[in-house]
């Protein structure tokens, strides 16, 4: 006999557990699966534990930075101490635990395990089957995106949840993919005194965004001592036991003792049943409409959805598709203000349209850019200051739809570009603010000139 629920939420990463728990707070009987760690991919594996493998790394380059302070820097040992803290699985448990109590806590029942869609209204979790009164939530997230690359499926290539477990730092590694995620762990390990070699098939580095920022790191990398190749396309990988080997079509090969296979992540929708609700089960997204609805009395949030792998941006949704089973009013989804960081050394901080892509979209625009180490503070900072500042502005309406902000911080100033691309605050508005003196942000009011004499 089928067990009722008002609400079942089958993911319980940080859209999928934000969602279970503000229905529960509400009263609701919620029903929250989950086959592996409350809280998802970003507490365990990527968002948090990349970020202090980051932030060793860059306190070791800043202090390389100061003259004399070089020799006081080791490299190897380092790794050791900051890898123990990222990655524990009797801390993981515990932390999964407390997550499961919190929303048990508040009301919620929580099973521990795979759950698919078994028709309207029906969920089956391992064997049993639940009578749903109110919805279903799919917040099952995303997993690595894997290059038919040939021999790749014969080899063990890390994703990035074996690099942030490694407990040591491999003599060389390659990665294969110049994105967010690569660069990120790249420059990391780098700075732990891996040897790395960065391999990314379109012929820039972030080729998401502006191409000024894939530049930009490209240069920083190379000066660093990481080999970069972009525009080079992996035909072949082997593995001998002990060594990678990358084979390209110039005929050229690399070789390291490990490789990290950073490109890019695809929802996770296989076995969840969708067929029998009428959605098409090899999607590459979950349809979803702007109250995060993808079919009667069903919900989807997180990377499913297809909007980015961010846990802001799951989180976001995750309050819409809350008032809509609620029955609350309130706006709708609006992505024009995305805000995407790459946590690199400098960061880069993007939001809304590149150049590109507003002119793709019919736009009239103009751009202005500037330098960071050409403001007052980037002059005072002088060593690592690297990064720009560059403004794209819808000139029929006068207002910003897109920015980038990299450099030191590079995602902080982001803050105040993304308020005025999602205000639509008027671009002559902007340019009579008063900037801090001196700060990083204040960049922004150079870039604002350079785009009056674009």
């Amino acid at each position: 006999m089928a067990q009722e629920t008002d609400v079942v939420v089958i993911g319980m990463g940080v859209g999928g557990e934000h969602v279970a728990e503000r229905l529960a707070e509400e009263g609701l009987h919620v029903t929250g699966v989950e086959a592996e760690l409350v809280g998802g991919e970003c507490p365990y594996w990527a968002c948090i534990p990349s970020k202090m493998m980051i932030r060793g790394g860059n306190l070791l380059a800043e202090a390389r930075r100061i003259p004399g302070m070089a020799g006081q820097a080791h490299v190897g040992p380092d790794f050791g101490p900051v890898a123990s803290r990222i990655r524990d699985e009797a801390t993981d448990d515990w932390n999964d635990q407390v997550a499961v109590d919190r929303f048990t806590g508040k009301g919620g029942h929580f099973v521990r395990g795979r759950a698919k869609l078994a028709g309207a209204g029906r969920v089956e979790i391992d064997g049993q089957e639940f009578a749903v009164r109110r919805g279903v939530v799919l917040a099952t997230g995303s997993r690595p995106q894997i290059p038919p690359v040939p021999g790749l499926d014969q080899v063990p290539y890390w994703t990035n949840r074996d690099a942030v477990a490694a407990k040591e730092s491999p003599q060389s590694l390659i990665v294969l993919g110049g994105g967010a995620v690569g660069l990120e762990l790249a420059q990391a390990f780098a700075r732990f005194g891996t040897a790395v070699t960065i391999i990314e098939a379109a012929d820039r580095l972030l080729p998401a965004e502006e191409p000024e920022t894939g530049s930009l790191i490209a240069d920083v990398l190379d000066a660093e001592g990481i080999t970069v190749r972009t525009g080079t396309q992996a035909t072949g990988v082997r593995h001998d036991g002990d060594t990678f080997t990358l084979t390209f079509g110039n005929g050229a090969e690399s070789t390291a003792e490990r490789l990290l296979v950073a490109t890019g992540r695809r929802p996770n929708l296989a076995g969840l049943g969708l067929e029998t609700v009428g959605l098409d089960p090899d999607a590459h997204a979950l349809q979803v409409d702007e109250q995060l609805r993808a079919g009667p009395g069903l919900w989807g949030v997180g990377d499913v959805t297809g909007r980015g792998a961010f846990t802001h941006v799951a989180m976001y949704q995750a309050e819409i598709a809350v008032r809509a089973i609620l029955g609350q009013p309130g706006p709708d989804a609006d992505y024009r203000a995305l805000p995407r960081v790459t946590f690199t050394d400098p960061e880069v901080g993007s939001v809304g349209l590149t150049e590109s892509q507003a002119r793709e979209q019919g736009l009239r625009v103009r751009t202005g850019t500037v330098q960071v180490p050409s403001s007052a503070r980037g002059w005072i900072h002088k060593a690592g200051n690297e990064g720009l500042i560059k403004l794209v502005e819808d000139t029929d309406r006068g207002v910003l739809v897109g920015a980038t902000s990299a450099g030191p911080m590079g995602g902080e100033v982001l803050y105040g570009l993304v308020v005025a691309v999602q205000a639509e605050v008027p671009v002559d508005r902007l340019r009579h603010m008063m900037y801090a003196y001196p700060t990083f942000h204040r960049a922004v009011e150079d870039a604002l000139a350079a785009l009056r004499r674009s």
